[in-house]
């Protein structure tokens, strides 16, 4: 049995519910979803300028969960941008 997922503190709500390829229908395109921790992530480091510690504390997560989120939101984004995928934002649930 798996630990169980250890809640974020989020506060970034993004006003869009999708990032894709101009020209080409949703429907057409594979999608990338970023889930709601994984934007929060993104907002603070890459955004805020906030080093991984202070997001990671800002969070509610250790730094080593932080990096790890991190890292698959902008393997996510990467994915999605070389092969033209769109992006579906997971919004936090009010």
């Amino acid at each position: 049995m798996t630990r169980p997922k250890i809640r974020r503190c989020l506060n970034f709500n993004p006003n869009v519910d999708y990032f894709k390829p101009r020209g080409i229908p949703l429907r057409d395109l594979e999608e990338v979803e970023l889930l709601a921790d994984e934007i929060e992530a993104i907002k603070l480091y890459m955004v805020d300028g906030l080093d991984q510690t202070t997001a990671a504390e800002k969070m509610g997560i250790s730094q080593p969960t932080f990096a790890r989120t991190i890292d698959t939101a902008c393997k996510k984004v990467a994915d999605a941008l070389i092969k033209g995928k769109a992006i579906k934002i997971n919004k936090l649930v009010e």
